[in-house]
Parts: structure tokens; C-alpha cells; sequence
């Protein structure tokens, strides 16, 4: 696991971004009324609806979880103001100093309030912990430099690493400590554990449109907390969708030592229901995957099967030899499709403990994987989703990153890459992994396959076209199949 609360900014870029004027207006008689949920329990449908005291016919905006809080005064562009803003709202909430140093200051001062049991928090609801945020982009031109590409759109790595630090904010919004005195700093500290199928639209942001991030929790356990958050721009008037995410998130006490209880949540009404359920049936899919993993569990027979024909696909069968491998027309040896970079991490992209920020990984990993689809593709390929990213250890300031992207599955124009951060000891020469992520990218011509050379490239394989198969929606399995076999066959795709 990653610690991901915090990258603090310099001073120099607090002080530009203070200058930008925030796009958060509102009246204060406004106030969030209601939550009213509907749809697929994977992607939060809420409607959350503004009252001014006077009437409005305003119609509202749609939001890409189907959330029209816009419903009263048009300007209201967010909750929270600028993605600056909440930085800063984190920073005093958890007391953190600003300004680097190696020593961290002691917050043991905290444990003690640290709540005992669940019981004792009170309950809260999807509508407590609904907040939005703005980027910036068309008044902070310094912000700008920082998020535009070299053709002109955005940088993908660097909305997620906002969509990171976002669903902290989220987690912040949800946690309520009535027993807290007043003027004492949060004594928790909230860890990504994963982040789960992003999905993005067919829009390509641009850098000079504001983007909002929207979000609220969607499922809660004793420690732990699904987040979902969204992602629009808005373009000719509009707020347009552009990706949406489930961060997974566990509550962790005051000096990051033990598990910490947080407040339950309630559904209001039969929709939040469903997106609740949802959650817990996606915590039962990963414990299921969890048991399916093939580090742990030999692969099913049909998978078994597939490996042993393509072996015996890249084997001269005229020789008799087990040893002498051919690449088949149309292949190309995974151990070829691959890239590398190093990565060093510096102060800058540090959290309040010092561990490096986990939205830094993010986007060094996806930049990593972007170059290596392009190399591969020979032509620009388009993100289409991201189906899990993981967060093993912490990464410690200062560390230098190995990561290796690698090609492990392709199917018609779509290909699957993993990308590995591992810690490397210069002195020792020994790597740990921290992190894997996997993306799934797109191009308008067919692919050649990918041909596995070892063992262990056969099981990156597999699980490259699992990882595929549950981003595309293709393997959805019933109650009481195998997350990685649903069916005794293999399904028919759906490409």
C-alpha cells in the first residue's frame, strides 16, 4: 500500500495558485437538500439537488454520475473551490507543517482520539461526503504549463494524480469525529489501496478548459472506503464526462501503526442501496480474485489449454525439440515488447509522512505505459481504461524507481500492458515491487498477438486477458462462478 494524502506544493506555487480565482460561487441560503440515486450500482447515479430560498428555473447541468446539484444558481460551479483549495483545507485539517524536512513531526499526541468502535461514530450518507472541485485551467497559466501536453491536450498522468488526491478530500468529507475538541488536528491517515476500472470517453481534454473532479463515498467497511469520483471539462457551455474512478481507500490511525474505525454509511433510499450493494459485491469479487490469483492458484483448465497451444505454436514441430522456438506469423515475443525508465522521486512529490505521493506513481506509470503503447502501436493509441492499480508498499523519498512496462496481451486493435514500480538498492542491487498497474489502449488497426516465451510470460499473459477481459466487461460472472472462469467455455468475445 501507498500513503497518498498529500504532495505539498512549493511555496512558490502556493502563492501563484492563491492568485486564481476560484469558481466556486454560490449564495449562502444555497444548501445541499437531498441525495436521489438510480442505475448501475458500478457508477454512482446520484441526484443531488440545490434549493435557493428564492425560485429558480433553472434546469441544471447533468454531471457524468447523473448528479444535477447545479439545480438553482448557474455559476455554482463546485463545492470545495479550486483543487488548490483543497490542498490547502487537508493541510490545515491534519495539521501538517509545511516546509520539507527529513524528521517528521510526531503525531502520537493524536492516538487518543482515535474513535474505539464503529458504534461510537455516527452515520453518515452519500450526500455528506458529495463534494467538487475545480482546475483551473483557463485563469492559472503557470497551472496550465503544468497540465498541457506537447500536442496540445491534457496530461492524462496529471489528472490523475488530482483524481487521487480528490478522493482523500472525499474521505475528509465523509469522516465525522463529534468528540473531536475543537482546534485538534484529524488523527487519521488515509491510504490508497487501490484504484479500479477508470473508465474513459471518447472526449480528449483540452488545456485551455476549466475541469471539475466531482465525487462521493459509495461503500464503507469498519476500516476501510470506496470512493467514486468523476471527472468533466466543460466545453462550450457544458460539462462535459471525461473518465470516472473507484479508489478504495482504508482508514489508518494517527501515526500509521494500526487500522482505524470510521463512520458507518447509511443508504437513504432504495438507489443508494444499490450503489452500497455494489460495493459489497465488488469487495466479494476481489476477495474471489484474491484466491484466484495465480501466484496462488494454478490457472483453470482452459487456460491451461491456451498455454499449451501457444507452445506448441512457437515450437518446430519437424525437429522433435522442445528447445527450438519460432515466432508464428503475426506474433511478437513479449520479452520485446517492453520499456523501461528510472525514476527518481524528490521531496516534491512527497506526502505528510514523508513516503512519496501516490499519485506521482500514477503518473509516471501511465506516462511509461502511453510511450510503450505508442511503440508498439506505431501509431498514437487511446486510453480506454485502466482496470486496477495496486498499491503493495510505501515508497520513501529519495528512492529510485525502476519501472518496467511490458506488452502481455493483445486482442484485434486493443493491447494490455502492466507496469511494475520496483524500488532498487543500488548498493545491494535487490528490487521490491510496490506498485502494478494496467491499462488497456486501443488503435484503429489490428495488432499483432503477443507470444509468451517462459512460464512466467505465459502467466503474465493470462493475467494480462483476465485483466482485459473483466476492463472490456466481457467476463461478468454470476453468483457463485469463478471470477476468472465464469463460464466452463470460452466466452464469445464481444470485440
Amino acid at each position: 500500500m501507498a500513503l497518498t494524502r498529500l504532495r505539498l506544493p512549493n511555496a512558490f506555487l502556493r502563492q501563484q495558485f492563491s492568485r486564481s480565482t476560484s469558481n466556486c460561487t454560490g449564495n449562502g441560503n444555497e444548501r445541499l437538500i437531498r441525495v436521489v440515486t438510480s442505475g448501475f450500482p458500478l457508477i454512482s447515479n446520484t441526484k443531488t439537488t440545490l434549493l435557493q430560498s428564492s425560485s429558480s428555473s433553472f434546469a441544471g447541468q447533468r454531471m457524468y454520475s447523473n448528479i444535477d446539484y447545479l439545480r438553482g444558481d448557474p455559476n455554482l460551479e463546485c463545492t470545495a473551490g479550486t483543487m488548490n483549495d483543497v490542498k490547502q483545507t487537508i493541510i490545515k485539517k491534519l495539521g501538517i507543517e509545511v516546509g520539507y524536512t527529513p524528521f517528521v513531526s510526531t503525531r502520537e499526541h493524536l492516538v487518543k482520539y482515535v474513535p474505539h468502535s464503529v458504534e461510537s461514530l455516527p452515520a453518515r450518507s452519500m450526500q455528506d461526503s458529495f463534494t467538487s472541485a475545480i482546475i483551473p485551467l483557463t485563469t492559472d497559466k503557470i497551472l496550465k504549463d503544468k497540465y498541457v501536453g506537447f500536442m496540445g491536450n491534457v496530461r492524462v498522468g496529471r489528472l490523475m494524480e488530482d483524481m487521487d488526491m480528490f478522493a482523500v478530500w472525499v474521505v475528509h468529507k465523509h469522516v465525522l469525529l463529534p468528540d473531536l475538541p475543537e482546534g485538534v488536528s484529524l488523527p487519521y491517515t488515509f491510504v490508497t489501496v487501490l484504484v479500479d476500472k477508470i473508465d474513459f470517453t471518447d472526449l480528449m481534454p483540452t488545456h485551455d478548459a476549466d475541469i471539475r473532479l466531482s465525487g462521493h463515498v459509495s461503500w464503507v467497511g469498519r476500516t476501510s472506503v470506496e470512493v467514486v469520483v468523476w471527472m468533466e471539462q466543460r466545453l462550450h457551455g457544458k460539462w462535459r464526462k471525461l473518465t470516472r474512478a473507484l479508489f478504495l481507500m482504508a482508514a489508518r490511525d494517527a501515526t500509521n501503526t494500526k487500522a482505524a474505525f470510521i463512520n458507518p454509511l447509511v443508504p437513504a433510499n432504495a438507489e443508494e442501496k444499490a450503489i452500497f450493494d455494489g460495493g459489497e459485491s465488488r469487495k466479494k469479487r476481489r476477495v474471489q480474485l484474491q484466491k484466484e490469483d495465480l501466484l496462488k492458484a494454478e490457472p483453470n483448465d482452459f487456460e491451461q489449454r491456451m498455454v499449451h497451444e501457444l507452445f506448441v505454436k512457437s515450437i518446430d514441430t519437424k525437429s522433435r525439440a522442445f528447445n527450438k522456438r519460432i515466432l508464428p506469423p503475426g506474433y511478437v515475443w513479449m520479452e520485446e515488447a517492453t520499456m523501461a525508465n528510472i525514476v527518481f522521486s524528490h521531496p516534491e512529490d512527497r506526502n505528510a509522512h514523508n513516503k512519496v505521493f501516490g499519485g506521482f506513481l500514477m503518473r509516471n506509470a501511465l506516462e511509461l505505459s502511453w510511450a510503450l503503447a505508442y511503440n508498439f502501436a506505431k501509431r498514437r493509441p487511446k486510453l480506454e481504461r485502466i482496470s486496477d492499480i495496486s498499491f503493495h508498499h510505501p515508497v520513501d523519498v529519495s528512492s529510485m524507481l525502476n519501472m518496467q512496462a511490458h506488452v502481455i496481451y493483445t486482442d484485434l486493435h486493443y493491447m494490455e500492458i502492466v507496469v511494475l514500480a520496483d524500488v532498487y538498492d543500488a548498493v545491494t542491487g535487490q528490487q521490491t515491487t510496490t506498485n502494478s498497474f494496467f491499462y488497456t489502449y486501443s488503435v484503429a488497426e489490428r495488432l499483432p498477438k503477443i507470444m509468451p516465451k517462459t512460464y512466467h510470460e505465459a502467466m503474465y499473459y493470462l493475467d494480462g486477458r483476465r485483466k482485459f477481459r473483466y476492463a472490456m466487461g466481457l467476463d461478468t460472472p454470476k453468483a457463485g462462478q469463478s471470477a476468472s472462469n465464469p463460464t466452463t467455455e470460452e466466452p464469445k468475445s464481444k470485440l
